[in-house]
């Protein structure tokens, strides 16, 4: 009897074994082209954008690699996808949980070459996991209780965060700029408080901490450039009709003098509108759109320092430290919400000038500003900084620590070989798999750093083995060390966050057995326009 086709003409159906293979090459490729980045010693890679500017993006991170490139496989786009939460989530771990997840998929292949259901091993993961989970658990160390104590785990998860990174040469510097940084925000984890700012010139060491708020922008003409105790108006709203601009309309008139009538009723307009404004008694007006000249000469008379076309992201954070709002009306004075702060300057950062507010009303509003040599180290400097914050918002949250170098999955892979040897049946051999797939980490950490991988990880092996379970890979001499005395710890969130998205991604790819890929969309060609 002849196959019997029930989808739509152009239509394409991956079935069993190729569907399987399909999605085990996908999600395996994904996790080659990222490994390299992963550890101290990790390689960088050139992401070249398309279009006339063509773009060049240096780094290491893992997300930032991954969302750069267009996949076409499902299974990679689930990798890709589950990156891409690890950044929002934790902010840090991105290449390690896609090469975990690849590795587990490079584990199943073998198990279902081996004609091991998918069922099987997936019931064997999940046990794995949850042991895995659980020696993490009880691997975790919780300073909060001990304020000195739990600030030196927090430089140590700054530093072990930076030294995968370009700031790698600078981590003390910058751990203690992020340590700094996150502290000011007294345990809320509102990183929008802490704003970074890039300045090109000088090195990466002058980058510096700055207690207040930073805004790229210029102080209109003839206005005061000191305020003390401002009141800030922060607005979106135009301020450029003192011109003609009536659009797809005609005027007809019989002389210039009504040309001029027009214009004067246009000025009386806006003069209005800036008397609006002055009514709510503020001494500072910043504008989301441009201020044209006229109302900007009408501030300067008021004594009214007015900033114009602040970006919209630095409008939202200038509202949020200054307790103000944004602000499109100006009929009701006292329903609008004015933003307030101490000092508000000019400052000079190399050659550029900027608008600098202290004392602002949100006390932990503090401000990083980056120095580098080129654009593309500044954009990676503000990505490796990025990461190292949303690590420790998210251990100031939750406190607990573990040791990293490849200690903690050494601890997991030990609890899970020791459960698929108590474990009877077909599951014990995917726990097996689930635990090379962890070991797997150390040896990758060891490749990228040019040393024997399968010495280093059988020594590590060895001695977790004898229950030294603080022991991890030392990257800077090629030994296996004890982690307590080299302070190489890591946040419990990112590891648990790692081991739980990359066991569900793998799994959920491995249940997959048909793809079925939607007929093209036809373009119909009604000839020549």
């Amino acid at each position: 009897m002849a196959p019997v086709n029930i989808f739509k003409h152009g239509a394409d159906e991956e079935k069993a074994e190729t569907a399987r293979l399909s999605s085990f090459i996908g999600a395996i490729a994904i996790g080659d082209l990222v490994k390299s980045t992963l550890g101290p010693k990790g390689m960088d890679k050139i992401l070249l954008g398309g279009g006339k500017a063509g773009t060049v993006t240096v780094t290491n991170d893992g997300a930032t690699i991954l969302k750069a490139i267009g996949v076409d496989n499902p299974a990679a786009k689930v990798l890709v996808d589950m990156s891409k939460v690890q950044d929002d989530e934790v902010g840090d771990g991105t290449t390690s949980v896609t090469v975990l997840a690849a590795e587990l998929l490079r584990e199943a292949e073998l198990l279902i070459a081996r004609k091991i259901h998918p069922q099987t091993i997936i019931s064997g993961w999940r046990k794995a996991t949850q042991a895995a989970r659980e020696a993490l658990r009880d691997a975790a160390v919780d300073h909060s209780n001990d304020p000195a104590r739990f600030q030196e785990d927090l430089l140590n998860i700054a530093r072990t965060t930076l030294s995968s990174k370009l700031l790698t040469h600078h981590k003390d510097h910058f751990a203690k700029l992020a340590v700094n940084a996150v502290m000011r925000l007294k345990g809320s984890g509102n990183l929008e408080a802490i704003h970074i700012i890039k300045k090109l010139g000088g090195s990466l060491t002058d980058s510096y901490l700055d207690e207040g708020f930073l805004l790229d922008k210029k102080i209109g003409v003839n206005q005061p450039k000191r305020l003390e105790n401002a009141n800030i108006l922060i607005a979106n709203t135009g301020m450029d009709t003192d011109k003609i601009k009536i659009f797809g309309s005609r005027v007809r008139v019989d002389s210039t003098a009504k040309v001029a009538e027009i214009e004067l009723a246009e000025k009386e307009k806006m003069k209005e509108k800036v008397d609006r404004i002055l009514k709510h008694g503020i001494n500072c007006f910043i504008n989301r759109q441009l201020i044209y000249n006229y109302p900007e000469q009408l501030f300067a008379q008021a004594g009214v320092m007015a900033i114009e076309h602040a970006d919209f992201a630095g409008i939202e954070r200038l509202a949020l430290v200054t307790g103000g709002e944004i602000t499109s009306t100006f009929d009701h004075p006292e329903l609008v919400k004015l933003g307030h702060c101490k000092l508000i300057e000019e400052v000079m950062i190399g050659e550029d000038t900027l608008i600098h507010f202290s004392g602002v009303a949100m006390g932990e509003a503090c401000t990083v500003v980056l120095r580098g040599a080129t654009q593309q180290i500044l954009d990676e400097a503000e990505r490796s900084l990025h990461d190292a914050l949303c690590v420790l918002a998210q251990t100031v949250k939750e406190p607990r620590t573990v040791y990293g170098g490849g200690c903690s999955e050494m601890l997991m892979a030990k609890v899970v070989s020791d459960l698929a040897n108590r474990t009877p049946g077909k599951e014990s051999v995917a726990m097996e798999s689930f635990a090379k797939a962890l070991m797997m980490l150390p040896t990758i950490i060891a490749d990228n750093a040019g040393y024997d991988s399968a010495d280093l990880v059988a020594q590590l092996r060895a001695a977790h083995q004898e229950n030294k379970t603080t022991f991890g890979l030392n990257m800077s001499d090629g030994t296996v060390g004890n982690m307590v005395d080299l302070c190489i710890t890591e946040s419990f969130q990112v590891k648990r966050q790692m081991l739980l998205s990359a066991s569900e991604a793998a799994e959920m790819i491995l249940r997959v057995d048909n793809i079925i890929k939607a007929a093209p969309r036809s373009v119909q060609y009604f000839g020549p326009c």
